[in-house]
């Protein structure tokens, strides 16, 4: 009767060790076995929920089951990021996060209710949009190397920025330290108002979203001076920061997908393939293109590392230029 009890103790080890680790985090049921939610830290419109929706329809016909995206705005994205940081750590609930989200708003905010290394998995960087400088055409400004002449000439020329402490604040402060020069920061509610207040030529200067610009550097409303990127972007007939003579400067607004910390590494590779395979589809590229996205698809080892180096560089911005939503 012993020996016979101790042969079951053995037998159900044995099949404890052998079970995937995914079946462990799941119970008896394989990953996934229910649909799936893509938390947006934002209201319903614009490129991230656009990015979300779209890459979601891909990942759940990888992995089976239904991706549902939900809108969870307020707070600057904190209380859709802290949401998430809350989930259990089973790959149910992910998270749409950005450069505001686990970059500019950390090096800012002290305050935050969440850590953005700490309480969170890396999946993967998903894509890029990168920042181009403009000028109201009326600046006698045409490259970035006149524009700084300009500023040192006439100080505090303004420029607009989506709101004290964004990304493209400390994109320009950023510049402000490198090249030496002194602007009058005018902050805004989103970027539609410094749109319409740079073609207007109430602010004269502003950082912005390439994708957001293009229209009106066609129209030649507004006029480019750099990129952003460390390299050239193809059918943006537009110098680079670093070729402008600041060299390394590079500011994306970047997108990126995290679940809460600690889910288990079988089921981080199961999300990991099935969001790079959305991404490789043709539909997904010309779907992020239309939105002035770049597609990455970098691994959750790339992706932690870079967010622990945004945060460090733009706290270090934030301290230099003394800014501080506390």
């Amino acid at each position: 009767m012993t020996r016979n009890l101790l042969a079951l103790v053995f037998a159900i080890l044995a099949f404890a060790l052998c079970a995937s680790p995914a079946s462990h985090a799941q119970g008896s049921a394989p990953y996934p076995s229910k649909p799936l939610k893509i938390i947006v830290p934002f209201p319903p419109g614009g490129a991230t929920a656009l990015l979300a929706r779209s890459l979601g329809a891909k990942m759940g016909d990888t992995l089976g089951q239904p991706v549902i995206v939900e809108n969870r705005g307020g707070a600057a994205g904190a209380i859709g990021v802290d949401y998430v940081a809350k989930q259990a750590p089973d790959g149910y609930t992910i998270l749409l996060g950005t450069i505001s989200t686990h970059g500019t708003s950390p090096a800012v905010n002290a305050k935050l209710p969440y850590d953005p290394v700490r309480d969170f998995t890396p999946l993967s960087l998903i894509a890029v949009n990168p920042l181009v400088l403009l000028v109201h055409p009326d600046l006698p400004a045409h490259n970035l190397q006149e524009f700084v002449r300009l500023a040192k000439s006439r100080p505090g020329i303004a420029f607009g920025s989506n709101g004290n402490g964004s990304y493209n604040h400390l994109a320009v402060e950023l510049l402000k330290g490198l090249a030496g020069i002194d602007l009058l920061h005018v902050p805004y509610k989103g970027a539609g108002p410094v749109f319409a207040d740079l073609v207007a030529g109430q602010i004269k200067f502003a950082a912005a979203d390439l994708a957001g610009a293009a229209q009106f550097m066609r129209a030649g409303k507004l006029r480019p001076l750099a990129v952003a990127s460390l390299k050239r972007i193809p059918g943006v007939d537009v110098p680079t920061v670093a070729e402008s003579g600041f060299p390394n400067f590079e500011v994306t607004a970047w997108y990126a997908m995290f679940g809460p910390a600690a889910i288990p590494s079988p089921i981080v590779d199961r999300l990991h393939a099935a969001i790079v395979s959305g991404i490789a589809s043709p539909d997904i590229q010309k779907q992020f293109s239309s939105a002035g996205a770049i597609p990455l698809g970098e691994t959750p080892a790339q992706l932690g590392a870079f967010v622990k180096a945004e945060v460090t560089r733009w706290r270090i911005v934030a301290k230099n230029a003394n800014i501080s939503m506390d």
